[in-house]
């Protein structure tokens, strides 16, 4: 998988700089011209047009003023702004705390009603107990964000679990072996979490997979994310939040889901592995 912003995010900044042309040429002038009446350098507007320049919602208010389609300006800021936050960095997402960035996320949760979440790092937020989500948001804000509002945003998620227990929903969680024995929240809460897990994984909404470690895997381990229906996948890197909504690129999230999870153990021998874990640290 790709470490960087993707073709969904690069497309949709493509169809904004085409919509930009043909105001353009609708209103018969060429770059050069908008340049001119815009007051920026002659290169700007090509830079554009030809999407190797995103252009500010300023530059987009001042482009529709000289072309005359000044009752285009707000769907085209729309559409920035979509483009913008397919690629979010944690600095910009985070800036004014952890629990704006929960919450922002809620809606989606809300809406989605098949959920598949891979994870290779840590237990997936909708099925953490308080004590672990406390760990791993504490590690997040001393790490990179200024704000500490680590109780509130741990409320907010704590909060978003309700959707787990509403029969309407589907979810499909896969983790990594290793997620059983690692974390940032000492043996005591990791035990805890651990047998959370066991109670999740009994659901009847839920389905729980456990990827062995072994030396024979056929599929390496990736990065993290999230499936939301077949409309939108989120990846979490280290640098940023991707969303992806290509349906090339949620379909290769799927492919890849379903191959990881052809290589999970399920039932009984999950629980196996997770209760192994548990003595561990016990």
């Amino acid at each position: 998988m790709a470490l960087s912003p993707s073709s969904s995010a690069q497309q949709a900044r493509q169809a904004l700089a085409d919509r930009l042309a043909e105001l353009c040429r609708d209103a018969g002038l060429s770059g050069r011209d908008i340049a001119e009446r815009c007051g920026w350098h002659p290169s700007k507007s090509s830079r554009i047009m030809n999407a190797r320049t995103p252009p500010s919602e300023a530059d987009v208010r001042a482009w529709c003023r000289v072309c005359g389609a000044q009752e285009q300006t707000a769907d085209l800021i729309a559409s920035l702004r979509t483009a913008e936050g397919m690629w979010v960095g944690w600095r910009r997402m985070e800036r004014a705390g952890l629990k704006q960035a929960q919450e922002a996320r809620l809606p989606l949760f809300e809406r989605t009603h098949r959920f598949r979440s891979y994870s290779s790092w840590f237990v997936p937020g909708l099925i953490q107990t308080y004590g672990y989500t406390e760990s791993v948001l504490r590690a997040v804000q001393r790490r990179r964000v200024e704000v500490d509002d680590v109780a509130e945003a741990v409320a907010v998620r704590m909060e978003r679990q309700r959707v787990l227990y509403e029969s309407d929903r589907r979810f499909a969680f896969l983790i990594e072996e290793s997620v059983l024995r690692n974390g940032l929240c000492g043996a005591d809460v990791l035990i805890g979490q651990l047998g959370h897990l066991l109670t999740i994984g009994s659901l009847p909404n839920v389905s729980l997979g456990v990827l062995p470690t072994g030396p024979d895997r056929s599929r390496m381990p990736v990065e993290g994310f999230w499936i939301f229906d077949a409309e939108q996948v989120n990846v979490e890197l280290v640098s940023g939040y991707l969303t992806l909504t290509q349906p090339s690129e949620v379909g290769a999230y799927a492919d890849t889901f379903a191959e990881l999870a052809d290589l999970a153990v399920y039932g009984a021998s999950a629980r196996a592995l997770i209760t192994a874990a548990m003595d561990a640290l016990g």
